[in-house]
Protein backbone atom coordinates (compact mmCIF):
# COMPACT_ATOMS: atom_id res chain seq x y z
CA UNK A 1 0.00 0.00 0.00
CA UNK A 2 1.63 3.17 -0.79
CA UNK A 3 2.99 5.25 2.12
CA UNK A 4 1.49 9.01 3.02
CA UNK A 5 3.69 12.03 2.08
CA UNK A 6 4.85 14.30 4.59
CA UNK A 7 8.04 16.00 4.51
CA UNK A 8 11.02 14.21 2.64
CA UNK A 9 13.18 13.08 6.14
CA UNK A 10 10.18 11.68 7.52
CA UNK A 11 9.37 9.98 4.46
CA UNK A 12 12.81 7.90 4.45
CA UNK A 13 12.01 6.80 7.71
CA UNK A 14 9.20 5.36 6.77
CA UNK A 15 10.91 3.76 4.05
CA UNK A 16 13.20 2.40 6.29
CA UNK A 17 11.11 1.68 8.86
CA UNK A 18 9.05 -0.14 6.16
CA UNK A 19 12.25 -2.36 4.65
CA UNK A 20 13.30 -2.91 7.82
CA UNK A 21 9.74 -4.64 8.81
CA UNK A 22 10.13 -6.83 5.67
CA UNK A 23 13.85 -7.91 7.27
CA UNK A 24 12.92 -8.48 10.45
CA UNK A 25 9.68 -10.12 9.77
CA UNK A 26 11.67 -12.89 7.30
CA UNK A 27 9.72 -12.00 4.66
CA UNK A 28 12.89 -11.20 3.14
CA UNK A 29 15.07 -13.84 4.84
CA UNK A 30 19.13 -13.45 5.16
CA UNK A 31 20.46 -14.39 2.27
CA UNK A 32 17.56 -13.51 0.12
CA UNK A 33 17.90 -10.39 -2.51
CA UNK A 34 15.26 -7.93 -2.56
CA UNK A 35 13.06 -6.56 -5.05
CA UNK A 36 14.77 -4.27 -7.27
CA UNK A 37 14.99 -0.64 -7.14
CA UNK A 38 11.90 0.04 -9.57
CA UNK A 39 9.74 -2.69 -7.93
CA UNK A 40 10.25 -1.03 -4.17
CA UNK A 41 9.09 2.00 -6.02
CA UNK A 42 6.00 0.66 -7.38
CA UNK A 43 4.90 -0.88 -3.98
CA UNK A 44 5.50 1.93 -1.43
CA UNK A 45 4.70 4.58 -4.47
CA UNK A 46 7.26 7.12 -3.69
CA UNK A 47 10.29 8.30 -5.87
CA UNK A 48 13.28 6.65 -6.82
CA UNK A 49 15.62 8.25 -4.72
CA UNK A 50 13.70 8.30 -1.52
CA UNK A 51 14.02 4.35 -1.90
CA UNK A 52 17.73 4.52 -2.67
CA UNK A 53 18.12 6.26 0.40
CA UNK A 54 16.30 4.32 2.33
CA UNK A 55 18.19 1.24 1.04
CA UNK A 56 21.81 3.07 1.56
CA UNK A 57 21.21 3.59 4.78
CA UNK A 58 20.00 -0.45 5.83
CA UNK A 59 23.25 -1.27 4.13
CA UNK A 60 25.14 1.60 6.30
CA UNK A 61 23.52 -0.06 9.23
CA UNK A 62 24.61 -3.72 8.10
CA UNK A 63 21.21 -5.27 7.17
CA UNK A 64 22.06 -5.36 3.57
CA UNK A 65 24.61 -5.47 1.13
CA UNK A 66 24.61 -3.41 -2.32
CA UNK A 67 25.86 -5.45 -4.95
CA UNK A 68 26.77 -3.84 -8.06
CA UNK A 69 25.60 -5.88 -11.13
CA UNK A 70 23.82 -8.26 -8.54
CA UNK A 71 21.36 -7.06 -6.79
CA UNK A 72 20.80 -5.79 -2.80
CA UNK A 73 20.47 -8.70 -0.96
CA UNK A 74 19.66 -8.86 3.63
CA UNK A 75 22.51 -10.23 5.62
CA UNK A 76 21.39 -9.61 9.41
CA UNK A 77 17.88 -9.14 10.92
CA UNK A 78 18.74 -6.25 13.25
CA UNK A 79 21.15 -3.39 13.25
CA UNK A 80 22.58 -5.04 16.31
CA UNK A 81 23.25 -8.47 14.06
CA UNK A 82 24.65 -6.20 11.08
CA UNK A 83 27.65 -4.97 13.57
CA UNK A 84 28.49 -8.58 14.82
CA UNK A 85 28.73 -9.25 11.47
CA UNK A 86 30.55 -7.10 10.93
CA UNK A 87 32.72 -7.32 13.82
CA UNK A 88 33.24 -10.76 13.52
CA UNK A 89 33.80 -11.41 10.17
CA UNK A 90 37.46 -12.07 10.49
CA UNK A 91 37.47 -13.37 14.13
CA UNK A 92 39.28 -16.63 15.27
CA UNK A 93 37.39 -19.74 14.09
CA UNK A 94 38.37 -21.37 17.28
CA UNK A 95 36.70 -18.57 19.55
CA UNK A 96 33.65 -18.34 17.62
CA UNK A 97 33.28 -22.03 17.86
CA UNK A 98 34.12 -21.90 21.79
CA UNK A 99 31.76 -18.76 21.73
CA UNK A 100 28.96 -21.04 19.96
CA UNK A 101 29.82 -23.95 22.35
CA UNK A 102 29.06 -21.42 25.57
CA UNK A 103 26.12 -20.47 24.46
CA UNK A 104 24.01 -23.79 23.21
CA UNK A 105 25.35 -25.82 26.20
CA UNK A 106 23.94 -23.21 28.35
CA UNK A 107 20.63 -22.62 26.29
CA UNK A 108 20.27 -26.70 25.72
CA UNK A 109 20.28 -27.18 29.82
CA UNK A 110 17.62 -24.75 30.58
CA UNK A 111 15.63 -26.11 27.31
CA UNK A 112 15.69 -29.32 28.92
CA UNK A 113 14.20 -27.86 32.07
CA UNK A 114 12.17 -25.50 30.48
CA UNK A 115 10.82 -27.26 27.37
CA UNK A 116 7.01 -27.55 26.36
CA UNK A 117 5.54 -29.71 23.82
CA UNK A 118 5.28 -27.42 21.58
CA UNK A 119 9.37 -26.92 21.45
CA UNK A 120 9.29 -30.84 21.05
CA UNK A 121 7.20 -31.12 18.36
CA UNK A 122 9.65 -27.86 16.90
CA UNK A 123 12.66 -29.81 17.35
CA UNK A 124 11.73 -32.83 16.00
CA UNK A 125 10.37 -31.41 12.75
CA UNK A 126 13.39 -29.08 12.70
CA UNK A 127 15.85 -32.53 12.93
CA UNK A 128 13.97 -34.07 10.14
CA UNK A 129 14.30 -30.84 7.95
CA UNK A 130 18.07 -30.94 8.77
CA UNK A 131 18.29 -34.62 7.81
CA UNK A 132 16.63 -33.88 4.61
CA UNK A 133 18.19 -31.21 3.83
CA UNK A 134 21.81 -32.77 4.23
CA UNK A 135 20.35 -35.87 1.56
CA UNK A 136 20.03 -33.09 -1.17
CA UNK A 137 23.32 -32.78 -1.39
CA UNK A 138 23.51 -29.20 -1.36
CA UNK A 139 25.70 -26.92 1.59
CA UNK A 140 23.95 -23.66 1.72
CA UNK A 141 20.26 -25.89 2.20
CA UNK A 142 21.43 -27.85 5.15
CA UNK A 143 23.64 -24.67 6.58
CA UNK A 144 20.06 -22.92 7.26
CA UNK A 145 18.58 -26.14 8.28
CA UNK A 146 21.08 -26.33 10.54
CA UNK A 147 21.26 -23.33 11.98
CA UNK A 148 17.47 -23.11 12.16
CA UNK A 149 18.07 -26.35 14.72
CA UNK A 150 20.17 -24.58 16.92
CA UNK A 151 18.48 -22.16 16.92
CA UNK A 152 15.29 -23.82 18.02
CA UNK A 153 17.12 -25.40 20.81
CA UNK A 154 18.10 -22.21 22.43
CA UNK A 155 15.00 -20.28 21.93
CA UNK A 156 13.45 -23.60 23.78
CA UNK A 157 15.67 -22.47 26.94
CA UNK A 158 12.96 -19.59 27.35
CA UNK A 159 15.23 -17.25 27.68
CA UNK A 160 14.55 -13.96 25.81
CA UNK A 161 17.80 -12.40 25.91
CA UNK A 162 20.15 -15.44 24.95
CA UNK A 163 17.64 -15.96 22.23
CA UNK A 164 17.99 -12.42 20.76
CA UNK A 165 21.81 -12.68 21.71
CA UNK A 166 22.08 -16.22 19.78
CA UNK A 167 19.76 -14.57 16.71
CA UNK A 168 21.76 -11.77 16.46
CA UNK A 169 25.14 -13.59 15.66
CA UNK A 170 23.04 -15.74 13.21
CA UNK A 171 25.18 -15.09 10.19
CA UNK A 172 27.99 -14.87 12.18
CA UNK A 173 27.83 -18.49 13.16
CA UNK A 174 26.45 -19.55 9.34
CA UNK A 175 29.91 -17.98 8.22
CA UNK A 176 31.13 -20.50 10.80
CA UNK A 177 29.38 -23.82 9.60
CA UNK A 178 29.34 -22.92 6.10
CA UNK A 179 33.61 -23.03 6.68
CA UNK A 180 33.54 -26.28 8.66
CA UNK A 181 31.11 -28.13 6.68
CA UNK A 182 33.04 -26.95 3.06
CA UNK A 183 31.52 -26.71 -0.47
CA UNK A 184 30.50 -29.96 -0.69
CA UNK A 185 28.86 -32.55 2.08
CA UNK A 186 30.91 -35.26 3.15
CA UNK A 187 29.93 -38.76 5.37
CA UNK A 188 32.85 -37.27 7.53
CA UNK A 189 31.01 -33.65 7.91
CA UNK A 190 27.85 -35.07 9.46
CA UNK A 191 26.79 -35.32 13.03
CA UNK A 192 23.45 -36.64 14.37
CA UNK A 193 21.79 -34.78 17.04
CA UNK A 194 19.13 -37.21 17.90
CA UNK A 195 21.10 -37.19 21.15
CA UNK A 196 20.29 -33.66 22.25
CA UNK A 197 16.88 -33.45 21.71
CA UNK A 198 16.41 -37.15 23.03
CA UNK A 199 18.27 -35.40 26.38
CA UNK A 200 16.35 -32.07 26.06
CA UNK A 201 12.83 -34.11 25.99
CA UNK A 202 14.27 -36.69 28.92
CA UNK A 203 14.50 -33.61 30.76
CA UNK A 204 17.98 -34.40 31.33
CA UNK A 205 19.90 -30.90 31.69
CA UNK A 206 23.34 -32.15 32.22
CA UNK A 207 23.67 -34.35 29.42
CA UNK A 208 21.57 -32.14 26.78
CA UNK A 209 24.44 -28.94 28.00
CA UNK A 210 27.41 -31.78 27.56
CA UNK A 211 25.88 -32.86 24.04
CA UNK A 212 24.97 -28.94 22.43
CA UNK A 213 28.75 -28.05 23.60
CA UNK A 214 30.52 -30.71 21.80
CA UNK A 215 28.87 -30.35 18.50
CA UNK A 216 31.28 -26.91 17.73
CA UNK A 217 34.44 -28.23 19.04
CA UNK A 218 34.33 -31.41 16.61
CA UNK A 219 36.13 -29.90 13.46
CA UNK A 220 37.46 -30.71 10.07
CA UNK A 221 41.22 -31.95 10.33
CA UNK A 222 43.65 -28.79 11.04
CA UNK A 223 40.47 -26.21 11.80
CA UNK A 224 41.74 -25.30 14.68
CA UNK A 225 45.14 -25.20 15.81
CA UNK A 226 46.92 -24.41 19.59
CA UNK A 227 47.15 -21.13 20.40
CA UNK A 228 51.03 -21.82 20.02
CA UNK A 229 50.36 -23.16 16.24
CA UNK A 230 50.61 -26.85 17.39
CA UNK A 231 48.68 -29.57 16.71
CA UNK A 232 44.83 -29.88 16.70
CA UNK A 233 43.52 -30.11 20.51
CA UNK A 234 43.33 -33.99 21.26
CA UNK A 235 39.37 -35.19 20.60
CA UNK A 236 38.77 -33.43 17.83
CA UNK A 237 37.55 -35.61 14.95
CA UNK A 238 35.85 -34.86 11.36
CA UNK A 239 32.43 -33.39 11.69
CA UNK A 240 30.50 -30.60 11.18
CA UNK A 241 27.17 -28.58 12.54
Amino acid sequence: MPLSHPRRSALSEQVIAALRSQITSGEWPVGARIPTEPELVEQLGVARNTVREAVRALAHNGLLDIRQGSGTYVVATSELAGVMHRRFADADPGHIAELRATLESSAAGLAAVRRTEKDLKQLDALLLRREEAWATGDAETFVAADTTFHLAVVAASHNDVMTAMYADLGEVLRDWLREDVGAELTPETYMDHTRLVDAIRAGEAEAAAVEAASYPLVCRPGRFGSPAGGPPPSGLTPAGG
